[in-house]
């Protein structure tokens, strides 16, 4: 393994001229120069890299298949008019569990059983009605989606600060929900996204009818955000929608609007006219237009699936923050390949567990016993754009660079062994790029040993 980048600095220092910080061939990390950064570097080593790999009606089609079978999914669309206290207990207490490990809160300390039991008094499951109406509502900012109705972060030994163990994810601004349940302090809601459940603040979300909640994810003419975050521009008469940010893959209908209406003081030709989703003062839902600048990355419609769109897509993210469950403003591992994909119009589950063994993609479930060097066969197998799992985490194939396999994901740390034999941890904490090969598991086992599936995009 080559050397690390201090003592490349160090070395280049004694001949008399420091390398530049944008020289190509600087190293980031052991291996990871400067070059492997560029999106350009992987996509010119692509064979077709514009062709198809599912279009429009095969990603519908997958997407079918997905709700169909993936046993992870809720279809909220489908869901009774009424709902049976059993069921909502039921939802509530999978993704509620009582907590059975110690706990830290953000001084180190450790919970006690009377904190716990106040948390588990919160979600007021004896006041949940026999039977009550399905309520469906638009989530109309970026919320948290958490275990308890609670913002109490906790950690799982008492020197972490970063993984906030009742943190689940969390949802953007249009995504449908349904409502089941209210917290005790009436403040959080439970919901049930496509891809998850949990407890998110009420204001948050906006009550709607069933048919208009549901319309509103299949208006046309649309834009997707294509870029990792933008922002409608800023508008004093809204505040609601006044800099709001939109995670990639948010999908939003176009407004119809006369050509030369101002919205909300500023001129539509410059900028795209859509709807978005806002809770009026008696929480019931409604609609107003906002502006997106015509600078914003996005796109009229969801982008074509190919793998030169992949590697560009995947590469928005590089660099930014790991955030356990979307916290920081970013996303976790999953979260980083769920949004690259929903892009392109594909839903896929929120978790890596889910996603390793969903029955709707295709690829391969690696078995345990499987040798090192089976394991490396299957591996170069792989192509642009598939999905490799371990136990927690899953990475994206980028290419390969002299036959070895490259990947780019969102991490909190990646581990080498170094040419003197130590094993080294780097506190990456966020999204990179490394070789798959050099990365370790922990001191005696490889990543690659690791590796439970390798999935992709079609069955």
């Amino acid at each position: 393994m080559r050397v690390a980048l201090a003592c490349v600095l160090a070395m280049a220092s004694t001949l008399g001229h420091a390398r530049s910080p944008f020289d190509p061939q600087v190293e980031v990390l052991p291996g990871v120069t400067r070059a492997h950064l560029d999106p350009g570097f992987w996509t010119s080593r692509l064979r077709d890299p514009d062709r198809l790999i599912l279009d429009a009606g095969a990603v519908a089609a997958q997407n079918a298949r997905m709700r169909q079978l993936d046993p992870s999914l809720h279809d909220i669309e489908d869901l009774p008019y009424t709902v049976e206290a059993e069921q909502v207990r039921a939802w509530i207490e999978a993704a509620s569990p009582r907590p059975t490990a110690a706990l830290y809160d953000e001084a180190g300390k450790e919970g006690s059983a009377r904190a716990i039991d106040r948390l588990v008094a919160a979600l007021d499951l004896d006041d949940i009605p026999q039977t009550q109406v399905t309520r469906f509502g638009l989530v109309v900012r970026r919320a948290d989606l958490r275990t308890f109705p609670t913002h109490l972060r906790v950690f799982s030994t008492p020197d972490d600060r970063d993984l906030d163990r009742f943190q689940e994810t969390a949802l953007f601004p249009g995504t449908p929900v349904a409502v089941v349940h209210r917290s005790r302090d009436r403040h959080w809601l439970f919901v049930l996204s496509e891809t998850y459940a949990g407890w998110i603040e009420a204001g948050a979300v906006a009550f709607g009818e069933r048919a208009e909640v549901f319309a509103y994810r299949r208006r046309a003419p649309f834009v997707v955000v294509t870029g990792a975050q933008v922002r409608t521009v800023h508008t004093r008469e809204r505040p609601e929608v006044s800099e709001l940010p939109l995670d990639m893959g948010v999908r939003l209908p176009l407004a119809e609007w006369p050509p030369h209406a101002p919205v909300n003081g500023q001129h539509p030709g410059f900028g795209y006219v859509v709807d978005l989703p806002v809770r009026e003062a008696d929480g019931t839902l409604a609609f107003v237009p906002a502006l997106l600048p015509r600078s914003a990355d996005v796109a009229e419609g969801y982008l074509p699936l190919t793998k030169a769109n992949l590697v560009r897509q995947a590469f928005k993210f590089l660099g930014e923050r790991y955030g356990w469950g979307h916290r920081y403003n970013g996303r976790d591992c999953s979260g980083f390949v769920s949004e690259v994909l929903r892009s392109f119009g594909l839903v896929i589950p929120r978790n890596t567990g889910a996603q390793a063994s969903s029955p709707a993609l295709g690829g391969t479930v690696v078995e345990p016993g499987m040798g090192h060097e089976e394991r490396l066969r299957l591996l170069a197998q792989a192509g642009v754009g598939d999905l490799l799992y371990v136990p927690g985490h899953v990475m994206m194939v980028i290419g390969r660079v002299d036959g070895a396999t490259w990947v780019i994901h969102d991490a909190a740390s990646v581990s080498m062994v170094a040419d003197d034999g130590q094993f080294v941890r780097y506190p990456v904490n966020g999204v990179v790029v490394t070789p798959l090969l050099p990365l370790m598991a922990d001191p005696v086992t490889a990543m690659v040993d690791r590796v439970t599936a390798i999935r992709r995009l079609q069955p």
